[in-house]
């Protein structure tokens, strides 16, 4: 039997033995805009720009899901990604305030500091075998400490400190204005574009390339893969530098949204993004899920977080009950047999 059958049969098993929770995914949206529909805030909720809000709230936590979903599928994880997104907001935010940069050149040096993050962690992970907790969590510590290395741990704003010590005020690059913006008369967001398109290309690398069934099948059984004939090392390499790469997506977006890069950007992120890869039903065990279902999975997040708040219920309140609904996905992922 030759190596590429042997891998269609393993990916064809693992797509029998495993549904994906399409269903699932969809009734716990649904119980959300129920919620939503039932407390309202006096209207509040049957707004469009309630709605419009909302996916621009999430949109940078799901291009960050969108990573983690292709590391998770291949049983890994990756905790670097707040980090680098923090780490990308600020080159992205140095290069074109304080240093004027042309916007395609300084997107293209974020996007490849964030691949090269990325691909530091899964060559950890793969040539000395190290778990990809440990191997993250070293990135996300080294690229949060890059971070306000680069910034001497202050905001980099339109405020551009001067030779005498003084503060000048300059005008924010277009570029930032441009993925700030809204369209089609102010009713989406440019940055909830960006998203889609990220879920767009994610979606067409899981279903469509052959890379993407190498991706399920490392996830479903690693050493099986490898014997099939599988290129276990060179998957686990694009999927966490394409992990990093969304990273550095997610930063440019953060920083054009907050015109500003600050170096404690997106601490605790990576803990949203796995909350919505696992509410959305990919599981952490590795071998099945769907970008569809992080779609779900954001969407869920995402109004939950909006009923919450234009109900004013506080952040700590709105915390604790995020990480409820995240064991009780994982308990019914456990238990959906």
């Amino acid at each position: 039997m030759s190596k590429s059958r042997s891998s269609e049969n393993i990916l064809t098993g693992l797509r029998k033995s495993s549904r994906l929770p399409v269903v699932r995914a969809f009734a716990a949206l649904c119980f959300v805009v129920i919620l939503g529909i039932i407390f309202n805030a006096d209207g509040a909720f049957f707004k469009w720009d309630t709605h419009r809000d909302m996916f621009r709230h999430i949109s940078v936590f799901g291009i960050l899901a969108c990573g983690m979903t292709l590391v998770i599928i291949t049983a890994g994880i990756d905790l670097s990604v707040g980090s680098i997104l923090g780490l990308t907001a600020v080159l992205f935010s140095l290069f074109s305030i304080h240093l004027g940069w042309p916007p395609l050149f300084t997107i293209m040096v974020c996007l490849l500091a964030g691949l090269s993050c990325g691909l530091t962690s899964g060559f950890i992970i793969d040539r000395f075998k190290i778990q990809p907790f440990i191997a993250t969590l070293a990135m996300m510590v080294f690229a949060r400490g890059m971070a306000k290395w680069i910034s001497g741990g202050q905001k980099i704003s339109t405020a551009v400190i001067q030779a005498d010590g003084t503060y000048k005020y300059v005008e924010a690059p277009a570029i930032f204005n441009i993925i700030n913006s809204k369209i089609f008369h102010e009713n989406i967001a440019v940055v909830t574009l960006i998203f889609l398109g990220c879920i767009l290309i994610c979606w067409l690398i899981l279903s469509k390339l052959r890379w993407g069934r190498h991706i399920y099948a490392v996830g479903g059984n690693e050493e099986a893969s490898r014997l099939s004939g599988i290129p276990v090392t060179a998957t686990k390499l694009l999927v966490y530098g394409a992990s990093g790469f969304l990273c550095a997506i997610a930063g440019i977006c953060q920083a054009a949204q907050e015109f500003q890069g600050d170096p404690e950007a997106g601490m605790t992120y990576e803990l949203t993004a796995i909350a919505i890869v696992v509410i959305g039903g990919t599981n952490l065990m590795g071998g099945t899920g769907g970008i569809g279902l992080t779609l779900i999975g954001a969407m869920t997040i995402g109004y939950l977080e909006k009923i919450l708040s234009i109900n004013a219920v506080g952040e700590a309140s709105r915390l604790m009950l995020t990480g409820a609904i995240i064991v009780g996905a994982v308990l019914f992922q456990k238990y959906r047999k």
